[in-house]
């Protein structure tokens, strides 16, 4: 027998113990999310902690619903971080989990009711609230709790379900809703029986009659000819001016095929990079002082008055450690994370650049999540607010903390209620990376360290320009 230790995102502190058969053992890695019963008919996402063989001890064991990944989404200096941060910031694991991940990737559980497969024939042992939401299951094949609630105009309708289950009227299930969905980009490519000269020639001759159709199928060669790229349906249609009819026409006939590509919902739609600019005498200075300063310092702070050009020198800091190959967490206060920053930066990296925050829908979350876990390209460098930091980076190089002294790094509430600034710089100690602070306003704690030599100290006194 075998068994895993599963962290659910809710406010208790224990892990719950699950078993698993021998195979599922072999497969499931700590990270792993799986689907599991929790109390009498709750469904939770939980992750996978550890895998075991030792039967835990006063309970018997329940089996897990399903296995979520085929990959872990968590790796494990994620888990030592976030253990750390509900230790210091005493709050459960679970906590912070929920508060990390995206909430797409935890599986929603809806209770939903149904007549059970018994034929029930005493209708009068039933009291007027039981018949009401038993003559309403009549009509519609299942209720959610929310719509019986809605029905009988009661909040507390617990004690009535629980009476006709009681009474074997009715049955309760669980639903377990996937959130994310890829978005995926409608491709037509031309039918593998048409690749010969010969059966080209023939087809064209039986569209001699069928003009709209014969008129996107040249459409189609040309933009095949031009781009020897994929030919999305869009660009079909917009090319040849047709309809979704026709290019539906020329589908069912087999003459063209469609296919779908999954596509990431972030993508950069900006030029080229550009070269970084040059810095003054003062930004040459401060530079070479933190860069000596990370000799000796894993975290500086960088004291530059209001327009003293720190972004500069932040770039340049970047473009040295992703030259080595390395990610980069570029933190900034929500008010900051502004489109002209962005543009900015992708003036400089291109698409080596994600943006994480909250104005992202879920979907776009879970892409970004999943690109810097597979440490693709554009996702090497990630400019965000104070969640960012729960990303599954394996390779951080360097953090910075612009604006360090925001009080919106803090989070009140809900828990974990962590300063984003101070978990970075633990953070960066895991993964060994060094930490950059900038501000013009230091906090006091900031400045504190940097003075009694906790922290590094280079001040940038000179305006910019």
């Amino acid at each position: 027998m075998y068994f895993i230790d599963v962290i659910l995102p809710i406010p208790l502190k224990q892990a719950f113990t699950y078993s698993v058969n021998k195979d599922e053992a072999a497969f499931l890695k700590q990270g792993m999310r799986v689907a599991i019963p929790f109390g009498k008919s709750k469904v939770y996402t939980g992750i996978v902690y550890q895998v075991h063989d030792q039967p835990p001890v006063g309970y018997e064991t329940k089996s897990i619903d399903h296995i979520l990944d085929e990959n872990p989404i968590i790796t494990p200096l994620q888990l030592k971080h976030w253990e750390w941060l509900a230790a210091y910031y005493m709050c459960s694991l679970g906590e912070v989990i929920k508060a990390a991940l995206p909430s797409a990737f935890l599986l929603e559980s809806e209770t939903i009711i149904k007549l059970s497969s018994r034929n029930f024939q005493d209708e009068e042992s039933l009291s007027d609230d039981e018949f009401v939401l038993y003559e309403a299951l009549q009509h519609q094949s299942s209720l959610h709790i929310n719509d019986a609630r809605a029905i009988l105009d009661r909040k507390n309708i617990v004690s009535i379900i629980q009476k006709l289950l009681d009474k074997n009227i009715i049955e309760v299930e669980e639903t377990v809703y996937e959130q994310y969905v890829p978005k995926m980009k409608r491709y037509i490519k031309l039918a593998p029986k048409y690749t010969s000269e010969e059966k080209l020639r023939e087809l064209l001759d039986s569209l001699t009659r069928a003009h709209k159709q014969r008129e996107v199928l040249m459409h189609f060669f040309m933009l095949n000819t031009k781009t020897k790229k994929p030919i999305s349906s869009t660009a079909l249609q917009k090319k040849s001016e047709a309809s979704a009819a026709t290019l539906k026409a020329l589908i069912d006939k087999g003459i063209l095929e469609e296919y779908y590509v999954q596509q990431d919902r972030v993508e950069f739609s900006g030029e080229a990079s550009s070269e970084i600019k040059t810095l003054n005498e003062a930004q040459i200075k401060a530079y070479g002082e933190i860069k000596s300063s990370f000799e000796t310092n894993d975290v500086v702070l960088l004291h530059g008055v209001t327009s003293s050009g720190k972004t500069e020198i932040y770039v340049r800091l970047i473009e040295e450690v992703i030259a080595t190959g390395k990610q980069v967490l570029y933190m900034l206060p929500e008010i900051a994370l502004t489109t002209q920053l962005i543009t900015r930066l992708q003036k400089y990296f291109g698409e080596r650049i994600s943006v994480y925050h909250s104005k992202f829908s879920v979907n776009e979350r879970v892409e970004v999540w999943k690109n810097v876990l597979s440490e693709k390209p554009k996702s090497q460098i990630i400019i965000g607010a104070r969640s960012s930091l729960f990303l599954p980076f394996k390779n951080l190089g360097l953090i910075i903390v612009d604006e360090e002294h925001e009080p919106s790094f803090k989070q009140y509430s809900p828990a974990p209620r962590y300063n984003a600034r101070d978990s970075a710089i633990v953070l960066a100690n895991l993964h060994k990376a060094k930490l950059l602070m900038g501000s013009a306003t230091p906090s006091l704690e900031s400045y504190h360290n940097a003075k009694t030599g906790k922290f590094g100290l280079v001040t940038l006194k000179k305006r910019f320009g």
